[in-house]
C-alpha cells in the first residue's frame, strides 16, 4: 500500500497563457533556488534566528538518514530550530545544496494557497542526499513564500554505494562466475544477514544488501518462491498498477497488464531471485532465535527441508514474512457444534469445497471481501456478516488516484518515492480528507447501492479515507475490484451483527434470527505485526520491538524499516510501493552499522 503523495490533491496553478506560464515557472525555479541558498548560509553560520524566519510557523521537516540513523518528522517552526540545533552541535550540515532546475512545479493547493515544489541535492560528511522542498504561499496572506515541508533523506554512503548503474560490478568472460560462486558459500554458512521471508520485502532488501557487499540468506517456510501468492485464491489481482509496484534493480516487462494477477506476482518474484542471484533457501524455517549481546550477534537454529538442524550465527535478524501479523482467531460461539466447514481466510484457496454451497463469510474487510466475490463467482450462496461499517473505494477512479503520480508516462519512480515519502503524516492526513471527499464523489453510485443493499460504509473516523486506515491499523477498509456490485445487485447478502451460536450447520445472530450454512469463512483481519515477531522469535523479543504499525507521537510508522527496541532486530514488510525505497533505506542502516557509522540503537538515534 502507498503512501498517498500530493499530486491527487492538488491542481496545477489555474490556466495560464503559455508566456504566462514560463514566467510562472521562472519565478518558482528563482524562489527555490534563492530559498536554498539561505538555507545552506544559515546553516554554515550557524545562523539558527535567521534560519526560522525561512519557515512557516505550521510547517515540517521530515528526515529519513540524513541527519541521523532513523526517521524523524518534526513539527512546527520551533521544533524544527531544535533539532537542527541538535544536527549542528553534532557537526551535521548540508553543502554543496543545488536545485534540481527541470524538476520544479507550481502548485494551487485547495485551502492553503499557492506552492512551489522542488527536488534539490546536497551532501554530508557521510553521504550522497536529496531532498525535496514545498514553499507556501497562504491564501489570502502577503506574507513571503517560506518553507512548508522540507524533506531530506540520504542517496548512498560514501564509499559505500550500491554496485549499480554506472557503479556496476566490472567483469571479464574468465571470473564471470566468480561473484555467484563465491558468495552462496559465506551466506550459507555463516551470514552477516538473515532474512526471514522470500516474499517482495525479503527479496528486495536482500537485492539492496547484496549491492552493498554484505552476505545475506533469504529462508522461506514455502516449498516454492512466490508460493506466498501462487497459494491464494483464483480471482486475486493487486489492486494497484504496475508502475507504483517496481522492485528495485528489475522493472516489470512493459508488455505485461496494468494490474497483475497472483500467478503473474508469484512468478516475477522466482524470476527476481533467480535474476539478481540472491541466496534463497526454501522449506526453512526458524527453530530458535537468541541474541548474544557479547558477541554481538543471534544464534539461530533452522529446520532445513530433510528435517535437519543447522545454526547460523548472523549479526542482523530481518523479519519479512508479511505486512500484519498472524490472523485473529476469534472466539465464535458454539464452534465446537458446527458440523460443517469451518476454516480461516488464510487457509481459503482453490481447493475449498464451494460450488453452489451456502456460505457466511465473517468480515467486510479486504479479505472478507475477496473470499465473498471468489466464492460468488464459483457459484456459491454468499453471506457477509458485518460487525463494523468499512470503507470502501473503486479500483478505478478511486483509488487510482491514490497512486497517480505514479504513471506509465510520469516521472521516473525514485522521484515519485521522493515526492511520495516527503509528505509528512501529519499533513498527508489533512491531504487525505480532501481526497476522501473527492473519491466519494466519484463513487457516488457504487456507494449509495451498498447503501441500498444494507452494507454499513465509514470514512475513517476523521474521514482521512482508506489509506490513512491502511497506516493506523492495517485493515477496516475494500479497495473494489468487483464485489461492491455483487453486493449492490443482491448476488452477496449483507447481514449486521454477531453470531451467538451454532448447533449443527444452523448459524445463530444476534438480531434473534438463524440460517443453515454448509460452510463458514472467518476474515476478522489480522494482529499486530509484534504477534508474528511472538510466535517467530519469542516473548522477550516481541516485548523489546512493542508495537509494529500505526503511527508514533512524531507522525512516523512505528518499528518499520528503522532501529527497533531490539538490537540487531528489523522489520520489512508493505506493499510493493513501500519495499522499493525502504529496502533501501533499511540496508543502508545496515551498512552503517557494519562500518561503524552507527550503533544500531532506536534511542540512541533520536
Amino acid at each position: 500500500m502507498s503512501t498517498i503523495t500530493d499530486s491527487r490533491v492538488q491542481n496545477k496553478i489555474n490556466p495560464l497563457d503559455s508566456h504566462s506560464k514560463v514566467q510562472r515557472l521562472q519565478q518558482g525555479q528563482e524562489l527555490a533556488r534563492q530559498w536554498l541558498l539561505k538555507f545552506e548560509r544559515c546553516l554554515s553560520k550557524g545562523d539558527l534566528d535567521e534560519l526560522g524566519g525561512l519557515f512557516h510557523a505550521h510547517s515540517y521537516w521530515r528526515d529519513m538518514l540524513g541527519f541521523q540513523w532513523n526517521f524523524r518528522t518534526h513539527t512546527g517552526r520551533d521544533r524544527i530550530i531544535d533539532a537542527w540545533r541538535h544536527a549542528l552541535a553534532q557537526q551535521l550540515r548540508p553543502s554543496h545544496v543545488h536545485l534540481e532546475e527541470a524538476k520544479v512545479a507550481v502548485f494551487d493547493r485547495k485551502g492553503y494557497g499557492e506552492s512551489v515544489e522542488a527536488f534539490f541535492k546536497f551532501d554530508t560528511e557521510i553521504g550522497v542526499c536529496r531532498g525535496h522542498l514545498r514553499l507556501l504561499k497562504p491564501l489570502g496572506e502577503k506574507s513571503a513564500w517560506n518553507g512548508w515541508t522540507l524533506f531530506t533523506s540520504l542517496e548512498e554512503i560514501k564509499g559505500h554505494e550500491e554496485h549499480a548503474g554506472h557503479r556496476r560490478l566490472r567483469r571479464t568472460q574468465t571470473n564471470a562466475g566468480a561473484h555467484r560462486d563465491a558468495l552462496p558459500t559465506n551466506a550459507f554458512t555463516n551470514p552477516t544477514v538473515l532474512v526471514v521471508g522470500a516474499g517482495q520485502g525479503g527479496l528486495a532488501v536482500a537485492a539492496r544488501l547484496q549491492q552493498l557487499d554484505i552476505d545475506t540468506l533469504v529462508i522461506d517456510k514455502l516449498p516454492r518462491l512466490g508460493d506466498n501468492w501462487r497459494n491464494r485464491y483464483q480471482s486475486l489481482l493487486l489492486h494497484n498498477q504496475i508502475w507504483a509496484n517496481h522492485l528495485p534493480y528489475l522493472p516489470f516487462p512493459s508488455s505485461w497488464p496494468a494490474y497483475l494477477s497472483k500467478e503473474e506476482m508469484a512468478d516475477w518474484l522466482e524470476i527476481y531471485a533467480t535474476a539478481l542471484q540472491l541466496n534463497v533457501q526454501m522449506q526453512t524455517s526458524v527453530v530458535s532465535a537468541v541474541h548474544d549481546e557479547a558477541a554481538g550477534h543471534w544464534i539461530v537454529k533452522l529446520r532445513q527441508a530433510d528435517g535437519t538442524v543447522r545454526e547460523v550465527r548472523p549479526r542482523h535478524l530481518i523479519q519479512a514474512t508479511g505486512v500484519f501479523g498472524v490472523p485473529k482467531r476469534p472466539s465464535i460461539p458454539g464452534a465446537e457444534r458446527y458440523t460443517g466447514t469451518l476454516i480461516h481466510a488464510e487457509a481459503y484457496g482453490a481447493d475449498f469445497p464451494a460450488d453452489q454451497a451456502r456460505v457466511l463469510v465473517i468480515g467486510t474487510g479486504s479479505s472478507g471481501h475477496d473470499v465473498s466475490h471468489d466464492l460468488c463467482k464459483r457459484n456459491s450462496q454468499v453471506t457477509m456478516l458485518q460487525r463494523s461499517s468499512t470503507c470502501v473505494v473503486s479500483v478505478e477512479p478511486g483509488a487510482a488516484r491514490a497512486y497517480s503520480i505514479y504513471a506509465e508516462d510520469g516521472p521516473p519512480v525514485e522521484d515519485a518515492d521522493l515526492v511520495s515519502n516527503s509528505m509528512p503524516f501529519p499533513l498527508l492526513t489533512e491531504f487525505h480528507k480532501q481526497l476522501t471527499q473527492r473519491i466519494a464523489a466519484m463513487d457516488k453510485d457504487l456507494l449509495d447501492g451498498l447503501k441500498a443493499a444494507g452494507f454499513a460504509l465509514d470514512f475513517g473516523e476523521d474521514n482521512s479515507g482508506f489509506l490513512m486506515k491502511y497506516h493506523r491499523y492495517g485493515g477496516g477498509y475494500y479497495i473494489n475490484s468487483g464485489c461492491s456490485e455483487l453486493i449492490a445487485a443482491g448476488k452477496i447478502k449483507v447481514k449486521q451483527g454477531t453470531v451467538t451460536d451454532m448447533s449443527g450447520k444452523t448459524v445463530y445472530f444476534s438480531d434473534g434470527t438463524a440460517q443453515d450454512f454448509e460452510a463458514i469463512v472467518i476474515a476478522a483481519g489480522y494482529e499486530n505485526m509484534s504477534e508474528s515477531i511472538r510466535v517467530v522469535f519469542g516473548d522477550e523479543v516481541a516485548q523489546r520491538v512493542g508495537p509494529v504499525w500505526g503511527l508514533d507521537d512524531e507522525g512516523e510508522v512505528r518499528a518499520m524499516w528503522r532501529p527497533t527496541g531490539q538490537w540487531g532486530f528489523w522489520l520489512m514488510g508493505g506493499s510493493l510501493q513501500q519495499c522499493r525505497p525502504y529496502s533501501k533505506y533499511l540496508a543502508m542502516q545496515i551498512k552503517a552499522v557494519e562500518t561503524g557509522l552507527s550503533t544500531g540503537r532506536a534511542r540512541e538515534n533520536q
